[in-house]
């Protein structure tokens, strides 16, 4: 079984890579395969609504991040979305290429189990936390849950370390992908177990 990470931060390895690997840390520790794709820096292609996609299957545009995405999910069983917060939302570039690929590329989707994961400076998680999830709501994604919100804090390049909640939340999450993963495919795994919780309180 293999889940499909996708780092929606021009920032190669900032604060949402490092969420994202301590998901994909929590995954392979329960026999789950990754990968991580980085959206980059690049100028991304947004949808143009010219509908070719109807004719060919498949968007018009062959720019390599869509075909790298799409190729890709091709063998995922499951799929994890991460993004900074920008002005309460996610990254507009990452916007930009999941419009194409949520809309050429249903098939490739549908009722594959889905988590978004969202790093802040302080406030926008839960807004960009649920622009996320409507992707998968619309495509009979079930959306994987965890013990919080799934977001991590930190603005400075490796200060979501910091925050432990977060990063227990990570774990959790990756857990918990794993175990829907497994129960898809056999109907018999036991419910995870709960790592003691732990809190980061910011005002002290």
């Amino acid at each position: 079984m293999k889940v499909l990470l996708i780092n929606g931060s021009p920032k190669k390895e900032g604060n949402t890579f490092l969420a994202l690997s301590e998901v994909e840390k929590s995954l392979q520790s329960n026999g789950i395969e990754t990968k991580i794709i980085s959206i980059g820096k690049k100028p991304v292609q947004g949808c143009t609504a010219c509908n070719k996609c109807y004719e060919l299957g498949r968007c018009v545009f062959k720019d390599e991040l869509y075909e790298n995405i799409r190729e890709n999910l091709k063998d995922a069983d499951g799929l994890i979305i991460g993004s900074p917060v920008y002005y309460s939302g996610p990254n507009g570039s990452l916007c930009a290429i999941l419009d194409r690929v949520f809309y050429t590329c249903s098939e490739l989707l549908e009722y594959k189990p889905a988590a978004s994961v969202v790093v802040c400076r302080r406030g926008g998680a839960s807004a960009t936390f649920d622009r996320l999830n409507k992707y998968y709501t619309i495509l009979n994604m079930p959306v994987v849950p965890s013990q919080y919100w799934n977001s991590v804090h930190g603005l400075f390049p490796g200060e979501a370390s910091q925050d432990a909640e977060g990063l227990q939340t990570m774990r959790t999450l990756g857990k918990n992908m794993a175990w829907l993963l497994k129960n898809i495919k056999t109907g018999t795994e036991p419910v995870p177990v709960a790592e003691e919780q732990q809190m980061t309180n910011f005002i002290r």
